[in-house]
């Protein structure tokens, strides 16, 4: 095995700063990981909000502004697993700079095309591919980079997991707001700059030695070896395949599902408490998340997934506002606590030099199959009405996790300590 200077911590032991052994997690690399992450993420929560309401501003239609997330979102899916072979082939920092870089220019261009004001739509589609296509770049190195800078990488994770759902809250919040103010040029303007302080602060990680794929080996070997790895882990594809038809059956179609029911009956300013409150339940869960250490994660995590039914329960049943916001609370609290469990298991039992493909076969089987649920929520409500679509999901969701209780490889694998 070919090894290479970019990635790898020294051992814990020898890791020691001035003033005595790091923070297992505030560590300097950890720092500063922790803030270009931040960073990354609010730029990925305002953009869908800022473009969709540009766009509509400017005069165009839904259509137009569905395009737009389609141009988005389709790099990212089509193109997420040949960045995990590049991670492993040249680093995953490397990449994720790249990407960075790639991501600062495609806003920079989208900053002057609203600025300007958009003459031509494909030349905002094709902006988007190019900050899709970096996000796809990005990604995988993001799972296998915690457990290079911190030594207790479920601490790691949970603080990570609750900056994600306060940059989801926060993105969009802002993103709208400056975008009301006709200032959807200015939303570009701080992305790019987020994505600048992004790129800055993977730069001045100090990491060692990260073992590397054998020299020689096609892109296509690696995605074989990758596949390879990814099926002789039956707790690993076990929870894939359950997540797909979970995110089809119940997770995709939610979200428009429950806007169609709840917008109608208690307003938009109602949707959106809810949600908020989804939100901070996911705070909850990833603060939870850095204190509480099961010695089975993923049996854990299903324990808490056993929420997720409350919320379209809730609606199929017509409680009132502050009820669903409830529910959502302990819905957010649940997917916190799961993320967490499952993040933590994946960058733990699964080999350094693996870690980025094997990322990238676990996003694209499981993110992957949401837009199907997403795009079936119409028809399906159509055909069988609002309420049989929501009762499914209820069904689907209490079914997933009880079958990720019911199968012994998940159940069972136990919790790797953390490096001393």
């Amino acid at each position: 095995m070919e090894e290479r200077v970019a990635e790898l911590e020294p051992p814990a032991g020898m890791r020691e700063s001035a003033g005595g052994p790091e923070p297992a997690i505030w560590s300097r690399n950890f720092t500063y990981y922790f803030v270009g992450r931040s960073a990354g993420l609010l730029s990925w929560a305002m953009l869908p909000v800022a473009v969709a309401a540009g766009l509509l501003i400017e005069g165009y239609g839904l259509d137009a502004a569905g395009y737009s997330m389609a141009f988005l979102v389709a790099p990212f899916a089509g193109l997420v697993l040949f960045g995990g072979v590049l991670a492993d082939r040249f680093t995953a920092r490397r990449m994720m700079i790249v990407a960075d870089l790639a991501n600062l220019a495609a806003h920079v261009l989208l900053a002057l095309l609203f600025l300007h004001g958009i003459d031509h739509l494909w030349q905002l589609y094709g902006l988007l591919v190019v900050a899709g296509t970096a996000n796809a770049l990005f990604q995988p190195g993001a799972a296998s980079t915690v457990p290079l800078v911190s030594r207790d990488v479920q601490g790691a994770n949970g603080v990570l997991r609750t900056s994600e759902a306060i940059t989801g809250l926060g993105g969009p919040a802002l993103a709208g707001t400056l975008v009301g103010f006709g200032s959807t040029g200015w939303v570009m303007v701080i992305s790019a700059v987020a994505y600048g302080t992004s790129a800055v602060c993977l730069f001045a990680l100090r990491l060692g030695v990260v073992p590397a794929p054998p020299a020689g080996e096609s892109m296509w070997r690696n995605l074989a070896v990758g596949w390879r790895e990814f099926r002789s882990r039956s707790w690993l594809w076990g929870v894939i395949v359950i997540w797909m038809f979970y995110a089809v059956l119940a997770w995709g179609p939610q979200l428009s599902v429950a806007a169609g029911v709840v917008v109608p009956e208690h307003g938009a300013r109602s949707f959106g408490l809810i949600n908020a409150a989804l939100g901070a339940g996911t705070v909850i869960g990833g603060l939870l998340a850095i204190r509480y250490k099961p010695g089975r994660p993923l049996a854990a995590g299903a324990v808490a997934m056993m929420a997720y039914p409350l919320y379209p329960l809730g609606i199929v049943l017509g409680w009132p506002v502050w009820m669903l916001a409830a529910a959502q609370v302990a819905v957010g609290t649940g997917i916190g606590v799961w993320g967490v469990m499952w993040a933590t298991s994946v960058q733990t039992q699964v080999p350094g030099e693996m870690l980025n493909r094997i990322h990238a076969y676990e996003v694209a089987g499981s993110v992957g199959m949401y837009p199907i649920g997403s795009a079936l929520a119409g028809p399906a409500v159509g055909a069988f009405g609002t309420d049989a679509v929501l009762l499914v999901g209820v069904v689907v969701s209490f079914l997933t996790a009880s079958a990720l209780l019911a199968a012994r490889p998940i159940r069972s694998l136990r919790r790797v300590p953390d490096r001393l």
